[in-house]
């Protein structure tokens, strides 16, 4: 299996605004008449001479992990282009530009490290980078399904593992696939949970917000497995919109307890389980007992949970996934480093 969009942007950008409540569909068609991608940025730059160029959509835990975090291993100079300034950055020039003036600032002998082209930065880093020379680098932040956005044209991928290289490139011979490793699950590692009480009620992890599976299916799958196992549910981030707080008061009443407390996963001490969560493959690399769930998984979800041998609860806990033997980080600079030299 690979990606449903292996090369069509425009057919994947329909597919995921259709995946959007009717009130943000309508946000983002105005947002785009206005002109939203004109909307200034913020340019972060450390030296006086940046070859490498690091374009951030959003601050996310994920963005800061695969692409801010690399960048103290990156020697010489770098430039951050992101929506709003840098965390705990004193030492970097912060100023404020429009997008073109951001993208004048990649040059034909850049490397431009970003999540992708699907994002209006992104996109326009890599528009910038045909027109330039520069190199245009994806580095991997999150778990592959099928609906992951295609990979830019004569691009370049840091990939998780080989495998995940292999799912999201779909045959294409235009992208150099490298696996590096994931910063996510290294750092994990390096931070082991809580010991786990296995009398402790599971605590389900939410994912109201994914797009992959209709939204009627998360809810019944959710609901059952709470209410059966006495599941704690703890909501994902996301689920910050009003028809996700409904469902979670309407699952308080039904004697579902929810947890709000925020915190930290690894200091809750129970077991975790979910559909797809990355949450399950971070708790096994902590040393914790985690499993997905899903009564009668679809193909590519079996398939998904085969490429990251995720355990199906009832079975054996999820193995800790292996690590590579260098850092993610110092991977992804070496190769923004040989890159650079070629």
């Amino acid at each position: 299996m690979g990606v449903i969009h292996p090369t069509d942007l425009a057919a994947w950008r329909r597919w995921q605004l259709s995946r959007q409540p009717l009130s943000r569909r309508l946000k983002a068609r105005i947002g785009s008449r206005a002109g939203r991608s004109q909307q200034p940025v913020t340019l972060a730059q450390r030296g006086t001479h940046p070859r490498v160029v690091a374009v951030l959509d959003s601050w996310s835990p994920s963005s800061r992990l695969s692409l801010w975090d690399p960048l103290d291993q990156v020697e010489g100079d770098v430039l951050v282009i992101a929506p709003g300034p840098p965390p705990d950055a004193p030492d970097w020039q912060v100023s404020p530009a429009s997008p073109a003036e951001a993208m004048a600032r990649i040059r034909a002998n850049s490397v431009v490290l970003s999540s992708g082209h699907y994002l209006p930065l992104g996109h326009a880093a890599h528009q910038r980078c045909i027109e330039s020379g520069a190199a245009f680098v994806t580095v991997q932040h999150g778990l592959m399904t099928p609906w992951a956005p295609p990979l830019a044209p004569r691009s370049t991928l840091l990939a998780w593992s080989a495998d995940d290289g292999r799912f999201w490139a779909s045959g294409r011979g235009d992208v150099d696939l490298r696996e590096v490793g994931s910063t996510l699950l290294w750092n994990a590692a390096q931070q082991p949970m809580l010991p786990t009480e296995q009398s402790a009620p599971p605590v389900f992890l939410g994912q109201l917000h994914a797009a992959e599976l209709p939204r009627r299916t998360i809810l019944r799958v959710t609901e059952t497995f709470c209410l059966e196992e006495q599941a704690v549910y703890r909501p994902h981030p996301a689920e910050a919109d009003r028809a996700s707080r409904r469902q979670h008061d309407v699952w308080e009443r039904r004697g579902i307890h929810i947890d709000r407390s925020g915190q930290p996963l690894h200091e809750l001490g129970a077991p975790v389980v979910s559909i797809f969560s990355t949450g399950v493959l971070e708790t096994a690399a902590r040393g914790g007992s985690a499993w997905v769930h899903h009564p009668d998984p679809p193909s590519w979800l079996s398939d998904f949970w085969a490429r990251y041998g995720l355990s199906p609860w009832g079975q054996p806990p999820t193995p800790a996934p292996a690590l590579p033997p260098t850092p993610p980080s110092s991977a992804i600079a070496h190769a923004v480093h040989g890159i650079l030299a070629t």
